[in-house]
This record gives structure tokens, C-alpha cells and sequence, in this order.
């Protein structure tokens, strides 16, 4: 329940295993013996040719004495001798014969033995690589299922205690990716969820589309008629909230000024007496100014008789009825803006999602007091609100550099105070802005940053030591800026009498309404993500000035007590199936 999410981080636990090992070659035999080489070397050279040759001719020459020895045609003594001879140089050289053959056969078994070893040794280095590349094998398949079906995309929460966050940077598209992704998972969780849109770009269109029951959504000025919040403040309480909504925006104000213009609404108000509506508060500073026609006024009915009397006599004809002059025709001048508020009543059912926003339409300056009124009274209620769970009511504050920074640090101070979640986007970072990111117990978000001095700001805040992971589907994602107003549901409301204030707990009907991820389903986020490869490419990316100016749309460097992630708010990885399912998300998980 106290916990936000942020967006998702890439990081893969099993890294890539490579390709697949190689089977060992079925081709490997012993490399020649001594034995084979011996046999081609005698069959060539024919080393015992030469003694076969001599034995021969000496059993010719024997033959060959005998014969004569018989025909007597040579004396037998020396007959005798020739084959005497003769069987000597035969056994000698069959003695040679008979040793190189027994040599030879000798060799061959040595060599056989060898051989017989050598093809054993073979064998068994073969068998150990086959088991070995069974067993690496086996372990490359694990390490590649577990790679292609490990869960690559992690939400980022807000860690604990942190109260606030500062998101600065951004395009619209980007707003309208993280508005989306951590209101729906705050409205998934069962919180309250308040949308305070500035920025005039309709940010919340997609959160407003996946809001599980009806949302109220009152556009701003069209519907200040039926926008009651504050309407019903006490007369101390409207004073102080009108005099911070005038001097909050001027450009230069001080605590005199704001002490004299809460000192005039007090007594103006009293002179009107009960619990006036801001048009009759604005007849009466026209009346103490001395603006226009009082019996305009009258006719309307926004002032009587004895208040017009009480209201011209109300200050003396000093010197200082000359500052109150000036100071009633700045008070009229900026209030006569919220005219029209509170003044028809409506039957509001409840709801847990709220949206006010700014219609691009208005002038600039009305805008500017509209959402400085707003902001104001927020704060003034949230102060007189009981503390509640942490972040059991969230409210989003889109284009709050548009507010002066003592604006800020009132609210942020009452929605500490009170337990009220508090996500404040900043367009541009101006230096009332710079100061205070990052303040209290607050961490902070840097989307993209057009502007050059805000990028440098930004790179000098996150240091140049990190080195983040960008993935694939966070570069080439292509959201469609937020076009057209939003849609009001408060334009055909049920009058009524009672009243209703924005802040109040709401008593929902408990209902079976879309789970997150259904709600998500159905916007234009799931498409941002289609057909993106699992697993994905990935480049580093360093937090440095040039970067954080082309950062993706959808990527925010979320950086918290010196721990620092790289985080896609596209609301659609919800739906990839390497997406790891919210906690708050019963469904999916």
C-alpha cells in the first residue's frame, strides 16, 4: 500500500551463454609408428636384397663344383674346397638373413604394443571429450533456457520513507507515460489518486482511460462554476488562501504586502459577513478601490446597502487609504478571475481518481491564478486533514514550475505532514526549481532534458561515475504526444446542495473492476512495445549533459541516496511476457 512504482529497469541475470559447444571430431586415429615408416623404408630400399643375392650364388657355385667334382672334370680336393667355400659364405649370409628377420618380427611386436597403447590412450581421450562435451552440452541448454526465459524488465519502487517525488524534464508523451504507469499502479493498490494537471497538455488521458471506476475530471475555467473546492472555507481561512494566491502571482511580493492584503480580505469579508462567494468579495474590493459603477453591484445582487455604506467607511481618507486603494485594485484585478467558483453545486459521485486541469484555451494569466488558487487551497485542506497512511492518497502535480517556491514548500510541507504521496513534474528546471529538487525525504527523476543549462545541472547532480544500461524497447519506443482536452465529466453533474471537497476520503463501493494489467491492455501503450526481440540489444549510456538531452521519451535516470537506475515509464512492458508482475497486481502475478 505504500509503495509506488517508479518504472521498470533492465538487467538480465543470466548473461548470454554463446553459441553452442562443438562435438568432438569422429575422425581421430594414432599418428604413424616407427613400425609403419620401418616397413615402407625396407619395402623401397629393400635392405636384405643384397645377402639373399650373395646366399643364392654361393648354393649355385656349390651345385656348380659338385657337378664338376662328379664328371671329373675338376680333382675333388679342390672341389671339396670350393663347397667348403661356398657353405661358408651361405651361412654367413643366412646367419645376416635369419637376424634382421627375427630383428624385424621383434620391432613389429614392439610397435604393435605401442600402437595398441597408443590406440587405447585415443580411445579413452576420445570418450573423455565425448562425455565432456555431453556435460557442457547439458550445461550451455540450462544457461540458454534460463537466458531466454528469465525475467528481464524489473518495476523500480520508491524505496521506503521517501514521501516525494521530484520528477524534472520530460516531454508530454513521457509525462503521460509515468502519470499512467504509477497512477494506475497507486489506483491498482486501492489508493486515492488526485491529478493537479498545470501543464495544459492533458498528460492524464491514459490514466483517466485505465481508472477501474469513473473518474471526475473538472476542466478549468469552463468548469469553475461547478468546482467547489473551497467554497465553503471559513472567512480566516479564505483571507490567508486569497492574499497567497495574489501575491503568489506577482513576481515580487512580500511579507507586507501579503500582511496588508490578508488584513483587507478579512475585514472585506467580515463587512459581508457568513461565508461569501468570491464574486461578492470582488464587488466589495471594486467598492473600496473605487472601480467602475458600485450600483452595477447592487442591481446584481453581489452587494447591499449597508455593506456598500460599511465597505466606503470601512477605511480612513489618510495617506494609507492610498495603498489600500492600490492594494484593492490588485486584489480585484487577479480575483475577479475566480468569479464564477463554487457557484453551482453538483451531485458528485465517488470516486478514487480526480483530475483538475488547466483548458489551453484560457489566458495565461488566468491559468496562472487558477492554478495557484488550486494549489493553495489543496494545501490549506491537507493541513486540516488527519494524518493518513503513507502514500494512501497520491497526488500528482504536473507543470509545478509554474508555481512559486514558497507555493511548493507549503504544499510539500503539508502532504509530509499528513502521509500524502506527493509527484511533483517539473517541465523546466528554473533555479527556484533547482534548489529544491531532491530536498527532504524526496528522490528524483531527470527525463529528458532539452535545455543545455538544465542537462548540465542534471549531470552535475547525478556525478559522472554511473554507467546505465539502455535498452532496445526504451530507445525505440515512440509514444504519441497527448493531444485534445480532456474530457470533463462535471459539465452535466446532478445539481445538489452539499458539499464536496476534493481531499476528503472517499467511500468506494467495492467492486470487481479491470486488474492493471487488463486496464493497460487496452490503451495505446502495449503497442510502443510490439515486436520488440527478447532478449534485447543494449547500449551504456552515462549520465552526462548531451546524453540526458536525447534521452528516449519514456526514460527517467531515478537517482536516491546515491543509488542511481536507469528506468523505463512506459506503462506497456507491463505487458511483455519477460515483464516481472507488480505486487500489486494479484492477477498477473
Amino acid at each position: 500500500m505504500d509503495r509506488v512504482f517508479v518504472g521498470w529497469r533492465y538487467a538480465q541475470a543470466h548473461p548470454d551463454p554463446g553459441p553452442a559447444p562443438r562435438p568432438p571430431s569422429p575422425h581421430v586415429r594414432a599418428a604413424p609408428t616407427w613400425q609403419e615408416a620401418a616397413e615402407r623404408y625396407e619395402g623401397q630400399t629393400l635392405l636384405n636384397r643384397p645377402l639373399k643375392y650373395t646366399a643364392g650364388a654361393s648354393g649355385a657355385a656349390a651345385v656348380l663344383l659338385l657337378a664338376l667334382g662328379v664328371l671329373d672334370w675338376l680333382p675333388w680336393p679342390f672341389a671339396l674346397v670350393g663347397l667348403l667355400a661356398c657353405a661358408v659364405v651361405a651361412g654367413i649370409t643366412g646367419w645376416a638373413v635369419w637376424q634382421g628377420e627375427q630383428a624385424m618380427r621383434i620391432r613389429r611386436r614392439a610397435e604393435a604394443a605401442r600402437r595398441d597403447r597408443d590406440l587405447a590412450r585415443v580411445e579413452r581421450r576420445r570418450a573423455e571429450a565425448e562425455d565432456g562435451y555431453v556435460r557442457a552440452r547439458v550445461r550451455w541448454e540450462e544457461q540458454r533456457a534460463a537466458y531466454e526465459n528469465q525475467l528481464e524488465w524489473h518495476p523500480v519502487p520508491v524505496p521506503p520513507g521517501v514521501d516525494r517525488v521530484d520528477v524534472a524534464g520530460g516531454t508530454l508523451a513521457g509525462w503521460g507515460a509515468a502519470v499512467t504507469l504509477m497512477g494506475s499502479a497507486r489506483l491498482a493498490a486501492g489508493a486515492q489518486v488526485t491529478v493537479l494537471d498545470l501543464s495544459e497538455g492533458a498528460v492524464a488521458r491514459d490514466l483517466l482511460r485505465a481508472a477501474a471506476d469513473d473518474p471526475l475530471v473538472w476542466v478549468l475555467p469552463a468548469d469553475l462554476r461547478r468546482f467547489d473546492l473551497g467554497a465553503r472555507l471559513t472567512p480566516s481561512a479564505l483571507a490567508d488562501v486569497l492574499s497567497v494566491v495574489v501575491n503568489a502571482t506577482e513576481a515580487e511580493s512580500t511579507v507586507r504586502d501579503t500582511s496588508i492584503d490578508n488584513s483587507i480580505l478579512e475585514r472585506v469579508i467580515s463587512v459581508l459577513g457568513g461565508a461569501p462567494r468570491i464574486s461578492q468579495i470582488t464587488a466589495a474590493l471594486r467598492a473600496l478601490g473605487q472601480v467602475g459603477d458600485p450600483r452595477d453591484d447592487l442591481r446584481a445582487g453581489l452587494l447591499t446597502e449597508s455593506q456598500l455604506d460599511r465597505l466606503t467607511t470601512l477605511f480612513g481618507r489618510t495617506a494609507a487609504d492610498r495603498v489600500v486603494l492600490e492594494r484593492a485594485w490588485t486584489l480585484e484585478s487577479q480575483l475577479r478571475k475566480l468569479d464564477d467558483l463554487g457557484a453551482e453545486t453538483v451531485h458528485l459521485p465517488p470516486a478514487r481518481l480526480r483530475v483538475v486541469s488547466l483548458d489551453r484555451k484560457a489566458g495565461v494569466l488566468t491559468n496562472k491564478v487558477l492554478g495557484t488558487y488550486v494549489a493553495t487551497v489543496l494545501t490549506h485542506l491537507l493541513r486540516q486533514s488527519p494524518a493518513q497512511h503513507p502514500w494512501g492518497h497520491t497526488l500528482f502535480l504536473c507543470g509545478a514550475e509554474k508555481l512559486r517556491g514558497d507555493v511548493l514548500d507549503r504544499l510539500t510541507d503539508a502532504c509530509e505532514t499528513t502521509g500524502t504521496g506527493l509527484v511533483l513534474l517539473y517541465r523546466t528546471v528554473p533555479p527556484h526549481v533547482r534548489e529544491r529538487l531532491g530536498r527532504g525525504n524526496s528522490a528524483v527523476g531527470f527525463m529528458r532534458l532539452g535545455n543545455a543549462d538544465d542537462a548540465a545541472a542534471a549531470a552535475a547532480y547525478l556525478g559522472a561515475d554511473p554507467r546505465l544500461l539502455l535498452a532496445e524497447a526504451t530507445e525505440k519506443a515512440s509514444p504519441e504526444e497527448p493531444t485534445g482536452p480532456y474530457p470533463s465529466t462535471i459539465a452535466y453533474a446532478r445539481r445538489k446542495q452539499d458539499e464536496h471537497i476534493l481531499t476528503a476520503p472517499v467511500a468506494v463501493p467495492a467492486q470487481a473492476g479491470p486488474t492493471l494489467l487488463d486496464a493497460i491492455r487496452t490503451g495505446p501503450w502495449p503497442g510502443t512495445v510490439a515486436g520488440t526481440a527478447t532478449p534485447q540489444h543494449t547500449r551504456e549510456l552515462r549520465p552526462e549533459r548531451r546524453q540526458l538531452q536525447d534521452l528516449p521519451p519514456t526514460a527517467m535516470v531515478f537517482a536516491h541516496e546515491g543509488t542511481i537506475h536507469l528506468v523505463d515509464a512506459n506503462p506497456g512492458i507491463i505487458t511483455l511476457p519477460t515483464a516481472e508482475p507488480l505486487p500489486d497486481d494479484p492477477a498477473r502475478a
